[in-house]
């Protein structure tokens, strides 16, 4: 009967394409970008998409070829980015079709972008190639939807809650800080899945280079008066999406008390409005301070950023939890001082060079932006001159090195009898 023999030629090239990969072939280290294809919202996850890829297609793994991949939550599989990457290359996007991505045994999947709808919606997918021999990887920028749902939109916590869950399955992950590694292990001890093996967990530290994470250009027309209006006092600067969390609205109430008091400094808010912030978007806009010592810079290019930067005179870190704190970093490029809040993550990446502050009222903040401001004038504070931070070179090979790691040590418990 021809149409059985033709129902039965399709599982048949499916198996023959299993077994029998394509030969020679160059292994692919296959990169994950779902979201970033579909728009860069420029906010902390899509920047470091941008460098770590960036270092990867300029500096490829050793004797791997780097793929750019996609997929959607309504199709099965992945397909090439090839477009994409084209006019991310800035090159010509004419030549090349998103053609359908395969894998064999010996290739890495890495979702390197955050995209927690469309991965549960590929986990089968994942799974065959994983039983091809593909090892698949994830990066963790934070666990805070699960930790502190109270501060994220109702459906944050369960999206996020399925994600993990979905990643949990394969062979390991690569967190931006050792305090999320812990939160991690945390995680998985109580909400895991059963697994043969334990599931690899590493962690790498971000770079904070800007020029290597195709940075944004652009000034707007009030650029050189509101960066002259930074200059004339002491300039108080917080970067982020506005968003509970951030601390925001302690900051402003401080200021208030402070400005209310006598003292003349400026607080610049740099960040586009995220969720549950309408009632501090009101304030802002309509504040009395607004354009006078009151800056609040929406979606700014990379450009005006630097400039901010080197305008201001202290970075304020404010935020009750963080994946990383990229901020401190780049604050540290400028020799920028730095005031944090007293959180795990940020005592990793900032050590000595900061001052941390238990700040549970808007008053003990104020009272802590004082103190900075007397040690300031003695020249006591704690200066970031001298912070480690990476390139994004050294953060992109740093993460390679993890993965790889963790492959070494995945492979070594393979072959335990």
């Amino acid at each position: 009967n021809l149409n059985l023999q033709e129902q039965g030629l399709v599982p048949l090239a499916s198996c023959l394409a299993d077994n029998f990969p394509p030969s020679p072939r160059q292994r692919h280290w296959l990169v994950d970008v779902s979201e970033l294809v579909q728009r860069d919202a420029k906010t902390g996850i899509q920047r470091v998409v941008r460098a770590i890829l960036r270092e990867w297609l300029m500096n490829p793994p050793e004797g791997f070829r780097v793929e750019p991949v996609y997929a959607t939550e309504d199709s099965p599989g992945y397909r090439y980015a090839r477009r994409f990457t084209s006019s991310f290359l800035g090159m010509p996007d004419n030549w090349t079709q998103d053609e359908p991505t395969e894998a064999w045994s010996g290739d890495v999947f890495v979702g390197l972008d955050l995209q927690p709808s469309v991965v549960p919606a590929q986990q089968a997918f994942l799974q065959r190639w994983r039983h091809r021999g593909v090892r698949v990887w994830f990066v963790i920028y934070d666990l805070l939807p699960t930790l502190m749902p109270q501060v994220f939109p109702p459906e944050a916590q369960s999206q996020h809650h399925r994600w993990l869950e979905s990643i949990s399955h394969f062979d390991g992950v690569a967190c931006i800080s050792r305090a999320v590694a812990d939160e991690m292990r945390e995680w998985l001890a109580k909400h895991g899945p059963q697994r043969e093996r334990p599931l690899g967990i590493e962690w790498f530290h971000l770079g904070a280079d800007v020029d290597a994470c195709a940075p944004t250009r652009g000034l707007p027309t009030d650029a050189p008066k509101i960066l002259n209006a930074l200059n004339e006092r002491a300039s108080f600067l917080m970067i982020g999406t506005l968003e509970p969390r951030k601390g925001h609205t302690q900051v402003l109430d401080a200021f208030e008390q402070l400005w209310r008091s006598g003292l003349d400094a400026n607080l610049v808010i740099v960040g586009k409005q995220g969720w549950m912030v309408e009632d501090l978007v009101e304030r802002l806009r309509t504040h009395m301070e607004l354009n006078r010592r009151l800056f609040w810079l929406e979606g700014i290019s990379d450009e005006y950023l630097e400039k901010v930067y080197a305008a201001s005179t202290c970075l304020i870190a404010a935020s009750y939890g963080e994946g990383f704190g990229l901020p401190l970093i780049e604050a540290a490029q400028h020799k920028l001082p730095i005031i944090a809040r007293d959180i795990p993550v940020f005592r990793e990446i900032a050590g000595q060079h900061a001052l941390y502050i238990n700040a549970l009222t808007f008053e003990d903040f104020a009272e802590s932006i004082r103190h900075w401001l007397e040690l300031y004038a003695k020249d006591q504070h704690p200066k970031s001159d001298a912070m480690p931070w990476l390139t994004w070179g050294g953060s992109a090979q740093q993460l390679l090195a993890a993965l790889q790691i963790t492959q070494f040590q995945l492979d070594a418990s393979e072959s335990q009898p």
